[in-house]
C-alpha cells in the first residue's frame, strides 16, 4: 500500500473511537520497520494526522471546521547546536519541530522555576509544564494563548512523555489547531494521547 493511502479514512469508520483506532493502526503500520529517527517519524505523524482529520468530515467537519495545523514543539536538547533565542537567564524555550499546516511560531517560551512569570502560560507551555493533555475549546478565552494563526479557534495539546528508569521526561508536545470553536473533545484528547505514546516508543531520543 502506498504510504499516502494511510491517511485515507474508510467509509466504515463512523465514530470517533473507530477513527482514532484506525489512525493509531495506520501510524503503527507506517512506522513499523522504519528507522527510529524522531524527525522522520514526527514528520510522518504530523502529515498522517493532518490529512486523516481533514478527511474525516463526518465529525470534524470541512471548510470552516477544518483542522488547520498539526505539529510538534520539542525541548532544545534534541536540536544539536541550536542556541536559545531568549536571554541566558531564561530557561530554553520549546522549539518548532515537524508540522503540517501554515508557518508557525518558531519557539514557545517556558517559565523559570526560580522566578515564575506573572503572565499566564500559553497552551503548549502549560501542557508541557503540567505534563498533562490540555483541551481548549475557545483559544480567545484562554489567558496567555499565543496566536500563531489568528484564524485558529480551538486547540488540543498532548505532552510527549518518555519514561527512563521510572522517571518521566517531557520531550515536547503534540499540538493541533482547529478553525471551529469546540473543535476537539475529550474523546479526541484520549485518542491523541495514545498516538503520542506510540510516537515516544517508536523513536530514539538521544
Amino acid at each position: 500500500m502506498p504510504h499516502a493511502d494511510s491517511a485515507l479514512v474508510p467509509s466504515s469508520v463512523a465514530t470517533k473511537q473507530q477513527f482514532w483506532g484506525h489512525v493509531h493502526e495506520q501510524l503503527s503500520l507506517v512506522l513499523d520497520g522504519q528507522n527510529r529517527n524522531w524527525v522522520s517519524n514526527l514528520s510522518t505523524a504530523s502529515a498522517l494526522l493532518y490529512h486523516s482529520l481533514r478527511d474525516f468530515t463526518a465529525f470534524f467537519g470541512a471548510g470552516d471546521r477544518a483542522v488547520n495545523w498539526c505539529g510538534f514543539y520539542l525541548i532544545p536538547e534534541l536540536f544539536p547546536g541550536k542556541k536559545s533565542p531568549l536571554a541566558s537567564d531564561r530557561p530554553p524555550p520549546l522549539l518548532l519541530g515537524p508540522f503540517h499546516g501554515k508557518p508557525a511560531c518558531q519557539w514557545i517560551p517556558l517559565p523559570s522555576s526560580n522566578t515564575p512569570s506573572s503572565r499566564p502560560l500559553g497552551v503548549c507551555a502549560a501542557a508541557f509544564v503540567s505534563a498533562k493533555p490540555l483541551l481548549v475549546p475557545d483559544v480567545d478565552a484562554y489567558p496567555g494563548h499565543i496566536a500563531c494563526d489568528g484564524d485558529t479557534k480551538s486547540e488540543v495539546v498532548l505532552p510527549l512523555i518518555q519514561h527512563l528508569e521510572g522517571k518521566p521526561r517531557v520531550l515536547g508536545v503534540l499540538d493541533l489547531d482547529c478553525l471551529a470553536l469546540g473543535g476537539f473533545s475529550e474523546e479526541d484528547a484520549e485518542g491523541l494521547e495514545k498516538i503520542a505514546q506510540l510516537l515516544v516508543a517508536s523513536c530514539d531520543w538521544e
